[in-house]
């Protein structure tokens, strides 16, 4: 069992930028592939960006050029380093996790294991 722990998330001005992370803890198997969701006030939840075990990377159209996901094997932790914000970013942000292969390990495979979120509200 996997357990997913966000940190980071705050206010920020448009333009501003803030980088938020995820501990994985618990199993050693089942965090091949992470990302990064996201859900806006009435909005579905969205797929932001992926990162596979030897570090693939997938973004959504939004957040190309903003965002940047990375990862720290040793320390089990993805982040998400989020520049140029807008105020259609503001979301709860969730991490995700899965024993998923790097060939298939995008936002919209179908993840394990989930965080709590952590609020995101860029102010204009």
């Amino acid at each position: 069992q996997v357990q997913l722990v966000e940190s980071g998330g705050g206010s920020v001005q448009t333009g501003g930028s803030l980088r938020i992370s995820c501990a994985a803890s618990g199993g050693a198997d089942g965090t091949a592939c992470m990302a990064w969701f996201r859900q806006g006030p009435g909005k579905e939840r969205e797929g932001v960006a992926s990162i596979s075990e030897i570090s693939n990377v997938a973004y959504a159209d939004s957040v190309k050029g903003r965002f940047t996901i990375s990862r720290d094997n040793d320390r089990k932790t993805i982040y998400l380093q989020m520049n140029n914000l807008k105020p259609e970013d503001t979301a709860v942000y969730y991490c995700a996790a899965g024993q998923i292969r790097w060939m298939e390990c995008s936002p919209g495979a179908a993840f394990t294991y989930w965080g709590q979120g952590t609020q995101v509200t860029v102010s204009s």
